[in-house]
């Protein structure tokens, strides 16, 4: 039996990246018994690292009896700060090969059968869309024979409905494909990365409090909206410090957090946390003001390598283009932060090339991976001043900026414009089901 090494423990290496060239890095298995034959089979574990999916654990049952067989991945992660929802429209039957990293908290749906896999009902998984079609399938036909024997007509019905399953891997017809996750750990393959994927939605959402019950974590409670209530002037030109925990190796940290007037924009709420036992670091930006009437459209035109040193402060509700990459970056993926442009296509960059967890191992293709390294590329001419690109913020909420370094003059190279937001975006925002006029009086 190959065992995790005390050595490995102490060193909190217990996690490392998964690599094929690491030989010293071997599956712990584990006597354990199969429930298939009842006899004593064999469980691989692998604990390691995928980008993006952070810490997981693989696991693999193989039973030398019945050669009954199956495999697992949990998520050994931090729950998000946000959950996802996924929705992808499949097209084509080159659709049915994205890959899935499903978590097992998530719902998978599709709306044109009415069929849902509610959450915690199968293990997390990675796969295809078509693998998770078969093991769709695989459910509801496990229990087929005893159903025919019991409840006849009952089982007419969802054998009908398994071939209607079977049909869609046809694709004779377009359907939709949900997979909506409160921990914020599942992810679908966008093929034409870095471009925008016209057929694929990534929204974020904030978890209900029955939510955070089923993920086994309290109800959130964002202590510096709570803060930022209280009153403003007693904050201004103080630091607050409150202690939480670390979200990389959860040993007890603290936030420090503190007020920012912007010049020519507002305040600004900034939180930033560092880790004194694994050196983690991370900060972010939180709007000190109410969303704005109309939303802000900022389009800068970089011409020289010294606009990258113009402060950014990118809400978590805005988006970035980069019209000549055919780039789109939707809003919420890299969070709140106050950077320089510098910064903000670094973090671009690191997002879609360096983390990205279908360009390494068996999930890569040639031609994925030649098409982000040309897409680096172009960034790197960017940040050195080699390539003239327009770069936009795009924030329905109004709560982004970027700095006029002509100010109070206007900028030659940059265009502030204000405009109306649709209801798709209101939506977005939770303001179409808001209450404001005469709510006390209820």
């Amino acid at each position: 039996m190959s065992l995790i090494s005390e050595e490995n423990v102490r060193g909190g290496n217990v996690f490392r990246d998964l690599s094929a060239d690491d030989e010293e890095w071997q599956p712990t298995e584990i006597e354990s018994l199969c429930m298939n034959c009842y006899q004593n089979g064999t469980t691989r574990m692998l604990l390691t690292k995928i980008p993006f999916f952070k810490e997981i654990i693989v696991s693999s049952f193989s039973c030398a009896h019945c050669s009954w067989s199956n495999t697992e991945i949990q998520s050994a992660g931090r729950i998000q700060d946000q959950g996802v929802c996924y929705t992808v429209r499949v097209k084509t039957k080159q659709d049915l090969n994205r890959e899935v990293v499903k978590a097992d908290c998530a719902i998978t749906r599709i709306p044109e059968l009415d069929f849902e896999i509610p959450p915690f009902t199968q293990k997390g998984s990675l796969s295809t869309i078509e693998g998770l079609l078969d093991r769709a399938v695989a459910g509801l036909e496990q229990d087929q024979p005893a159903r025919r024997a019991a409840e006849p007509q009952v089982a007419e019905k969802i054998e009908e409905f398994i071939q209607k399953l079977k049909k869609l891997k046809d694709v004779e017809r377009e359907f939709t494909l949900v997979i909506e996750d409160p921990s914020g750990n599942s992810f679908v393959e966008n093929p034409l990365a870095p471009q925008k994927d016209e057929a694929l939605t990534v929204t974020r959402f904030k978890r209900t409090a029955q939510q955070d019950e089923q993920l086994g974590i309290r109800p959130d409670v964002d202590q510096a909206e709570e803060l930022a209530g209280n009153d403003l002037e007693a904050m201004r030109g103080e630091v607050l410090v409150f202690p939480t925990n670390c979200p990389e190796c959860n040993a007890p940290a603290s936030t420090n957090m503190k007020l920012v007037q912007i010049p020519h924009f507002k305040e600004v709420i900034i939180m930033a946390t560092n880790c004194d036992s694994c050196g983690h670091r991370t900060n972010e930006v939180k709007s000190g003001g109410a969303t704005e009437p109309l939303g802000t459209r900022i389009t800068l035109h970089v011409t020289d390598a010294s606009d990258m040193t113009r402060d950014v402060l990118k809400s978590e509700t805005c988006s970035v283009l980069i019209p000549e990459l055919e780039f789109e970056l939707g809003m919420a993926a890299l969070g709140g932060k106050f950077t320089t442009l510098e910064g903000l296509l670094k973090d671009i960059k690191d997002l879609t090339v360096s983390k990205n967890p279908f360009i390494c191992g068996d999930s890569s293709s040639t031609d994925r991976v030649e098409k982000l390294k040309e897409f680096a590329e172009k960034i790197d001419k960017i940040l050195a001043g080699e390539m003239k690109v327009h770069v936009v913020l795009d924030d329905a909420a109004g709560n982004s900026y970027m700095q006029n370094v002509y100010a109070p003059e206007a900028d030659p190279e940059m265009t502030v414009e204000k405009y109306t937001r649709t209801f798709d975006q209101n939506e977005e925002l939770g303001l179409n089901d808001m209450k404001t006029e005469n709510y006390q009086e209820e």
